[in-house]
């Protein structure tokens, strides 16, 4: 019906509606092969329930990918929460609606802030579900915004790539950072404290203005930041960067962000190689962020996550090595090792 192409079908999709606080969200299960799923809960406006419910499906495939590649003990889903018409509505009741949705799912789901949603949103969310994480920050590190973790993830697989390409390290590197959210801005930091020279872009020109001042950054308009002269290409807003008209204009010669499905299709990533540009699989390197979720919702601890968020770089190089040498590009060489982990939970899963 939503005419959406998956390699592995989703297991359960979920509509909820609440009338009282104008709650319309979508959760997606795509897969509890290796555990139960979890995604974050993106918040925005949509143009129907069909653009949000496509929206979740795609999202919920990439966090199964994303987690088995990391070696996390969950499945994939993703939660997303149409923004209601009347700006005029009470935030907390929302939240809290959203996570009695989540708890008649039984523990299949479980989730946490992404864009558009905070960590205050995950508080009101656990008024009404423990299958949250995003919480404020305990004393031992563990908790808060994931975001730093993704960006530090990101950061390190550039720096493995340029690397691995025969370029050195990041100083001196142009660097164009597509959008200055919670990820970007301080991948914009961990950048210009490697000596990278920063072009940058947000619909937020408040942002823009803020990194500029901070980091020497040159600011690009939205709509050309994406095409414009420089090394490395950091798509870090929405998905869909590389579209079908963007593709044949990139001029970077990587491409490595934290934005979520960065590629309008998969079959984009062949036409970048095609053109000498590397891409990082998405779902690859934004690992960092539920790589400390899940660390906070099993009770784990900080140096867990550093090792685990130090071995994305390694993953990485490892990737462009086998793409090398085999043939194939890295999105769809990591996607068959992805479908190959999640066949095989499923395999341990019915021999138990």
């Amino acid at each position: 019906m939503l005419q959406y192409p998956v390699e592995l079908p989703h297991e359960a999709v979920h509509l909820f509606h609440d009338d009282e606080t104008g709650l319309r969200a979508v959760v997606a299960i795509h897969s509890t092969a290796l555990g139960p799923a979890i995604g974050g809960c993106r918040v925005q406006r949509y143009a129907s329930e069909s653009d949000a419910t496509r929206d979740a499906l795609r999202l919920s495939e990439a966090m199964t990918y994303k987690n088995a590649l990391a070696g996390l003990d969950f499945g994939g889903g993703k939660a997303v929460i149409m923004l209601p018409d009347d700006g005029a509505f009470d935030r907390p009741k929302l939240f809290a609606a959203f996570g009695r949705c989540v708890q008649s799912l039984c523990g299949r789901f479980v989730t946490a802030e992404d864009a558009g949603s905070t960590v205050a949103d995950m508080q009101a969310v656990a008024r009404t579900t423990p299958h949250v994480a995003g919480l404020p920050q305990r004393a031992n590190g563990l908790g808060g915004d994931p975001s730093p973790w993704t960006a530090r993830g990101v950061f390190l697989a550039m720096r493995a790539a340029v690397a691995e390409q025969g370029g050195g390290g990041l100083d001196g590197a142009v660097v164009g950072v597509q959008g200055l959210g919670h990820v970007g801005m301080v991948l914009a930091d961990l950048l210009n404290g490697a000596g990278a020279k920063l072009l940058v872009s947000d619909i937020d020109e408040t942002r823009v203005a803020h990194a500029v001042a901070r980091f020497g950054a040159e600011r690009v308009a939205p709509d050309k930041i994406v095409t414009a002269p420089m090394d490395i290409l950091a798509p870090c807003a929405l998905g869909g960067a590389i579209d079908t008209t963007t593709v044949h204009r990139v001029q970077a010669r990587l491409i490595c962000g934290g934005a979520n499905n960065q590629l309008a299709h998969p079959a984009l990533g062949l036409e970048l190689a095609r053109r000498g540009i590397l891409y990082a699989p998405d779902y690859l390197v934004n690992a960092g962020g539920i790589i400390a979720v899940c660390a906070e919702y099993r009770g784990g601890d900080v140096a867990a996550i550093e090792a685990k968020v130090a071995d994305i770089g390694p993953r990485l190089v490892a990737t462009m090595r086998a793409a090398d040498q085999h043939g194939g590009t890295p999105n769809l060489l990591v996607d068959r090792q992805a479908r190959r982990i999640v066949a095989e939970g499923w395999s341990r899963r019915r021999a138990a």
